[in-house]
C-alpha cells in the first residue's frame, strides 16, 4: 500500500521552499514529501473507524506546506511524519458510527470532518469551546489520546487522504454522503463548509455590499455560500474579483452579481458605494470584504475597499505577511478570521446545524462537485500537486488525487 509522507527533513525543506519561487507545488519531487510504503495507522479506540479513501483532495494549506511557506504557528500543532489529506471521501469497509451516533453499514461511503477536538482526542469534559460546537477553535490540539494535529491530514496517528493504505476516522468526524452525491460532490464538502462557516461569521445585513477577493475553491465556495446561506434572509450585493476568464464564468453562473478582475474591484466597489477614492483607498466601500486569498497583497486590498467599520474576513490562509494595519485602527475596522467549522446558526429562528451539514446542502444546491477538475492517481504526485499550484492559470479549480483506480488516469 502507498501514501505521501511528509517527514522533517530541513535539507528536503529547503530545497522545497527554493523551487516554490518558480511556482507553488514545483518542490513537490524533491521536498519533504515522498511516496513510500506504508500500512494503515492503528484504531485508537473503539469510536474510531478506518475509512478507504476514494478521492482526496489538494487545497492551500497543503500547498503552502510542501512549498515550505506555512506559518511556524503551526510548528507545535502537526506531527511527524504525516500524511496529508483532509478533504477526503472515502469507504467504510467495515461500517461505523457517524456524528449523530448512528451507525453506518459496511461500504457507507463517507466524507470526515477532520478538526481532531476534544473527542476524537478523548479528552472530558471538553473544552468550553467543543462543548458550544465551536470545534475548529479547541485549545486541546496537541494533547489527549492523540499526537499533536489539529486536522486529520496533519496527525502523525490519523493517516490522510492521501493513501491507498486508508486513515482512521473518530465517530465525531464521520458523516454518511447522500446517495445522490457524485464522489466529486463529496470531496468539495469540507471546502464549502469553511465557506460557509466564513459566510456566517461575517455578520451579512440586508442591503450590504459584499466583495469577495480570490476565485479558487474557496473564493467559488464562498460565493455560494452567500448566494445559497445567506440571501434567503439577507440580500445583498455580491462582487467578486477572479483573475482568470472561467472563474469569472463560475462565480456568475454561482450567483456573483458583478465579476471583474481583480485590479478593478475597488473600482466597482467605489461606484456600487457611491465612494470617494482618497490615496488609492475608497472613503466609503464594501460593508463585508471576504479575502480568500491570504497574501499581504490580498489584504492590503482589502483594507482598501472596506467601508469604515466594515468587516473584512480572512478566509483564505495567511501565513507570515506584512501590511500597513494603520487604516484598521484610523477606520475602526473589523478584521475577522474564518477557520474551519463546528455548528452554525444560520439566521435568529433557526436551530444550530453542523456546518457540514449546511455546506451539503449548499453543495447539492450549486452543483459545486463541478469544481474538481483534474484527477491523478497518486503515482503522478508531482504532476499533481504542480497542477494545483498553476490551477487558475491551467483553466482548473479543484484537483484531486483519485484513489479508486490504482492505474489511475487525469481527466
Amino acid at each position: 500500500m502507498k501514501a505521501l509522507v511528509f517527514e522533517r527533513n530541513l535539507p528536503r525543506f529547503a530545497a522545497s521552499r527554493v523551487a516554490s519561487l518558480f511556482g507553488s507545488g514545483r518542490g513537490a519531487g524533491i521536498g519533504p514529501l515522498q511516496l513510500l510504503d506504508t500500512v494503515p495507522p492503528e484504531l485508537p479506540g473503539a469510536d474510531w473507524f478506518p475509512l478507504r479513501p476514494r478521492l482526496s483532495g489538494i487545497c492551500g494549506s497543503d500547498l503552502a506546506t510542501i512549498d515550505g511557506r506555512s506559518s511556524r504557528y503551526f510548528e507545535d500543532i502537526v506531527s511527524f511524519p504525516f500524511v496529508p489529506g483532509h478533504e477526503v471521501v472515502g469507504v467504510l469497509d467495515e461500517g461505523g458510527v457517524d456524528h449523530a451516533g448512528s451507525p453506518l453499514e459496511p461500504g457507507t461511503r463517507a466524507i470526515i470532518e477532520p478538526v481532531l477536538g476534544c473527542a476524537p482526542r478523548h479528552i472530558q469534559p471538553p473544552c468550553p469551546q467543543c462543548a458550544g460546537g465551536q470545534t475548529g477553535l479547541c485549545g486541546n490540539v496537541a494533547f489527549g489520546a492523540l499526537a499533536p494535529g489539529l486536522q486529520t491530514g496533519f496527525c502523525a496517528d490519523t493517516g490522510g487522504g492521501w493513501s491507498t493504505a486508508g486513515l482512521v476516522a473518530h465517530a465525531s468526524q464521520l458523516h454518511a454522503v447522500p446517495e445522490a452525491f457524485t464522489d466529486e460532490d463529496a470531496v468539495i464538502v469540507e471546502p464549502t463548509a469553511c465557506a460557509v462557516h466564513a459566510a456566517l461569521s461575517a455578520g451579512v445585513e440586508a442591503g450590504d455590499v459584499v466583495a469577495v477577493i480570490g476565485a479558487g475553491t474557496l473564493g467559488l465556495a464562498t460565493v455560494a455560500a452567500l448566494h445559497h446561506v445567506i440571501r434567503p434572509t439577507s440580500s445583498c450585493t455580491v462582487m467578486v474579483g477572479a483573475k482568470h476568464a472561467h472563474q469569472r464564468k463560475t462565480a456568475e453562473s454561482l450567483g456573483a452579481d458583478m465579476v471583474v478582475a481583480p485590479g478593478q474591484l475597488a473600482r466597482a466597489v467605489r461606484r456600487q458605494a457611491g465612494s470617494l477614492v482618497l490615496a488609492s483607498r475608497l472613503t466609503d466601500g464594501a460593508d463585508v470584504v471576504f479575502d480568500c486569498v491570504g497574501t499581504s497583497e490580498s489584504l492590503t486590498q482589502s483594507l482598501a475597499m472596506v467601508r469604515p467599520r466594515g468587516r473584512v474576513v480572512l478566509v483564505g490562509m495567511p501565513g507570515k505577511v506584512s501590511v500597513d494595519l494603520a487604516p484598521l485602527w484610523h477606520r475602526e475596522l473589523k478584521l475577522v478570521g474564518a477557520y474551519a467549522y463546528g455548528s452554525e446558526v444560520p439566521d435568529a429562528a433557526a436551530d444550530p446545524r453542523r456546518t457540514f451539514e449546511l455546506a451539503i446542502d449548499v453543495v447539492a444546491s450549486a452543483g459545486l462537485g463541478s469544481l474538481v477538475s483534474a484527477a491523478y492517481p497518486l503515482e503522478r504526485y508531482e504532476e499533481a500537486i504542480a497542477h494545483a499550484g498553476a490551477a487558475g492559470q491551467r483553466g482548473a479549480v479543484k484537483v484531486v488525487f483519485d484513489l479508486r483506480n490504482r492505474k489511475g488516469s487525469i481527466r
